[in-house]
């Protein structure tokens, strides 16, 4: 069955919220800015499309996303409100938010280092909220991450992946990971933005959104997404055997260290990326701390790490030794007798 759209009339009464005007449509729902008639506050109603009630899957997908937004309580993660249904329509009451997606910032061409850093870190913050509530968000792209003034508002957990703990047989109180939607190589997601596992359809965990934040870095950095193609067995391909571009021959004032935190995340195999949205956080938190101008940071690399702090101590340590036996030495050395000048 196709669904078809709700098109509410402005007025229209969804339970005590009063429909003001349709916000954007998606592939499950649209969204309409509407007014709360008891608290007297605005708010973003997300309607499930006409003909997708009749839907099962469709229709428990759009009830766990109520569920998982209600999980989350995160100053960069969209509130839910409430959750209702007034005849055949259901509905989520969200936070209503004021701003522009990062997909619409990106179009008019690359950020400054200063807000792909701030961007990136409040995205990654956002993330490691929901990771640790047992959340992989799995659709995380640029049209999903609001730019607001106090800055980014993650959207649309839709099609999130949750690991709920429950009882498992046996009377074992073990997790056990809960995802009647989907099933293991169904893939789904926004196809540019999705990791090599994701698209060969293998069991993901939180790291195939830390690959999306590579995704959206780099094109945020640049103004360009990682990986194009005229097709998607194109983009496939790219995603899955290309390394994109290095960004500072896009944007050659790119941070080395900016560069590597992108690159890092965009490793093809989990094992070798972030294995944390924490640890992306800190190192884009860093770059950003380390100069009260960011654009400044070109030449800038990452901390040392610990190896190489011990180095950089043995060689002052050696160096320090050397002077002291030099000054010794030049110490206990009797100098030349004087010899009178003859005239």
């Amino acid at each position: 069955m196709i669904a078809a759209h709700v098109s509410l009339a402005k007025g229209t009464m969804l339970g005590p919220y009063e429909v003001d005007i349709l916000l954007g449509v998606g592939g499950m729902g649209e969204v309409y800015r509407a007014r709360d008639t008891r608290l007297g506050r605005t708010v973003a109603i997300k309607v499930l499309l006409a003909g997708l009630t009749a839907s099962s899957e469709r229709r428990a997908r759009f009830e766990r996303e109520a569920r998982v937004i209600s999980a989350l309580s995160d100053p960069h993660i969209c509130a839910l409100y409430d959750i209702g249904r007034d005849g055949d329509t259901e509905y989520l009451v969200m936070e209503y938010i004021e701003g522009e997606t990062l997909a619409d910032r990106i179009a008019r061409g690359r950020l400054p280092l200063s807000q792909v850093l701030r961007f990136g870190t409040e995205i990654a913050q956002a993330l490691q909220h929901a990771h640790r509530a047992g959340i992989t968000h799995r659709d995380l792209k640029p049209g999903n991450v609001m730019l607001t003034a106090s800055g980014v508002k993650l959207l649309d957990f839709g099609l999130a992946k949750l690991a709920i703990p429950e009882p498992a047989p046996g009377g074992s109180n073990a997790p056990t990971l809960v995802n009647p939607i989907t099933t293991e190589g169904m893939v789904v997601g926004t196809l540019i933005y999705m990791s090599p596992e994701q698209l060969e359809g293998q069991n993901i965990d939180h790291r195939t959104d830390i690959f999306a934040l590579g995704c959206i870095l780099y094109e945020m950095a640049t103004g360009q997404r990682p990986f194009s193609g005229s097709s998607r067995i194109a983009i496939t391909s790219a995603i899955l055997s290309a390394d994109p571009a290095p960004i500072r021959s896009l944007e050659p004032a790119t941070p080395p260290a900016l560069e590597r935190i992108v690159l890092t995340a965009l490793e093809k195999n989990p094992d070798d990326r972030w294995q944390t949205a924490h640890d992306v956080a800190r190192q884009l938190r860093w770059l950003s701390e380390s100069s009260s101008s960011p654009e400044s940071l070109a030449a800038t690399e990452a901390p040392r790490t610990k190896r190489g702090y011990f180095i950089a101590a043995a060689t002052a340590a050696l160096l320090g030794g050397l002077l002291v036996w030099g000054v010794t030495r030049f110490a206990s050395t009797p100098l030349p007798t004087p010899v009178a000048a003859r005239l």
